[in-house]
């Protein structure tokens, strides 16, 4: 995996794009210019790589625009050391933006393609996210509570089993919809059985898959 001058200008030239289209977080912005794009992707579309675009990574599965990863980011609110559970690893790449941010990251992928392909390029980045083959709705209640929640495909309904393994002040994003289009929500756990709703317009995600195979 090569990472070269061109490589980088392009990343310059994507977090400009994202800063103007609101992404006002210098460390995300930083960490997107630290985690070179392309080494998720097939040959065929480096070129594009640091376009805003989404792109097929094999198994049905995309990676998602950088924009769609800057705002989910965003809205986590994410602090150095947190523990994250992210449902869906796919390519790994929003991973390892959360590993660059210090995050302390558990991943869980349903695609065993997927895991076995992202596992590989993650320790070539020598990051060091927990990475699990399972059922995302399950969460991983032998590593819970959680500061925070990320879900990455879209979700037909809020699995309870991820808003107990939440710590109370914690927050889970989550994309909420059964059909092609979700509403982004960030859900904040006030208390055991008290949640905060905020929505945050619309996007198009994947659907999140419930049985391994």
């Amino acid at each position: 995996m090569q990472d070269t001058y061109k490589h980088k200008g392009l990343r310059k030239q994507l977090i400009d794009e994202l800063r103007q289209k609101g992404i006002s977080d210098e460390n995300i912005l930083d960490a997107f210019n630290e985690v070179p794009r392309h080494y998720f992707l097939d040959l065929a579309f480096e070129q594009q790589a640091y376009s805003n675009q989404a792109f097929q990574i094999g198994a049905g599965q995309t990676i998602s625009h950088p924009y769609t990863v800057a705002f989910q980011t965003q809205l986590l609110n994410l602090k150095r050391g947190e523990k994250v559970l992210e449902i869906g690893t796919g390519s790994g790449f929003q991973t390892c933006i959360l590993c660059q941010l210090g995050a302390k990251v558990y991943s869980i992928e349903r695609q065993r393609e997927l895991f076995i392909k992202s596992n590989a390029i993650i320790k070539k980045l020598k990051l060091n996210p927990e990475l699990f083959y399972g059922d995302g709705y399950k969460g991983r209640p032998f590593n819970a509570p959680f500061d925070k929640i990320l879900v990455t495909c879209g979700a037909p309904f809020i699995p309870q089993a991820l808003t107990e393994q939440l710590k109370i002040g914690g927050i889970l994003v989550i994309p909420l919809g059964a059909g092609n289009v979700q509403e982004m929500q960030r859900i904040t756990k006030i208390s055991e059985t008290e949640f905060k709703t905020e929505n945050f317009g619309d996007f198009s995600f994947v659907p999140m898959l419930e049985r391994t195979k």
